[in-house]
């Protein structure tokens, strides 16, 4: 038998065997630790949170600036510490509180913008600015749904049944069945074959998860498994844009077979933020799980 080429480059359908074994094994270990945590509620969420914003802005700065970030990473993490903090309070705050200490974690934010505006560097300026409130708003908005004593709890795993199958069907019905492509300018790889399958799916989890909790409007919920899910396919595609203009494959090498936090959290980011929104406005400060659950 020959030798095998220490030249020859891996082969790609193991290398692709060997990458998909390493994220099976990571989610195994994230997916319990992060329900559990869930489960747990209160400062032991609201720091799980803190710890994966300040992660992410740690990606976000590597990939926008490079190596010179030490005080836009410091400001910027303070900002988005303050706020974290502000929204862990929830859940001890009076009725009346509610509002405002929501108020004063987007105020933060909004100062740590300016504050980083300042010392970014003239042509970074946008997208150093833009870091904060992703990275901000991925701490706060699952601390905010969590606060509701009553719901919080299956609001935060609807929540990730939803952006879990999207992101789980989507990438085997697509590697499945291929067809056209999503977007090929920002990812190459995505098909609307895999968009369609991965927000069935969704809306099939968030329905199961209906009826297992007693939250019985199936209409309701998949309506918003249907919304939650394309915010969620929307955050993707925005992380693999900002990935590509900056010329980089992953946000960092944190997981292995994943890739950086924002590579697993793109999605979420965006399904969380539009979930505290829509609970909102429709539950008010004070019930923000109620008003995403119960229509």
């Amino acid at each position: 038998m020959a030798a095998a080429d220490p030249a020859r480059p891996p082969d790609p359908a193991k290398r692709g065997g060997s990458e998909l074994v390493l994220r099976i094994l990571s989610a195994l270990v994230l997916a319990p630790l992060a329900i559990g945590v869930a489960y747990l509620g209160g400062w032991s969420f609201a720091v799980f949170w803190g710890i994966a914003a300040l992660a992410v802005l740690w990606e976000w700065t590597s990939l926008v600036v490079g190596t010179d970030r030490r005080s836009i990473l410091m400001t910027g993490g303070a900002a988005v510490l303050l706020s974290v903090v502000l929204a862990g309070t929830l859940a001890e705050a009076t009725v009346g509180m509610h509002a405002v200490r929501v108020l004063a974690a987007v105020t933060v934010l909004t100062m740590g913008m300016l504050a980083a505006a300042a010392l970014a560097p003239r042509k970074q300026r946008a997208w150093v600015v833009a870091g904060i409130p992703y990275a901000g708003l991925l701490g706060i908005s699952p601390i905010v749904l969590r606060s509701d004593e009553q719901y919080g709890f299956v609001a935060i795993i609807l929540l990730f049944a939803i952006v879990w199958a999207t992101d789980i069907v989507a990438y085997f019905v697509g590697r499945a069945l291929g067809g056209p492509k999503l977007v090929p300018q920002f990812s190459p790889k995505k098909t609307w074959s895999g968009a369609i399958g991965g927000t069935t799916a969704a809306i099939v989890a968030a329905m199961a998860v209906g009826v297992a909790t007693d939250v019985l409007n199936l209409l309701a919920l998949g309506l918003l498994a249907l919304v939650l899910s394309i915010a969620s396919q929307c955050g993707d595609l925005f992380e693999s844009a900002v990935k590509r203009r900056f010329g980089a494959k992953d946000s960092s090498q944190l997981i292995p077979g994943h890739g950086g936090l924002m590579d697993r959290l793109d999605g979420f980011v965006m399904a969380a933020a539009l979930a505290v929104m829509v609970g909102i406005a429709h539950g008010g400060v004070v019930a923000p799980a109620r008003g995403l659950l119960l229509w």
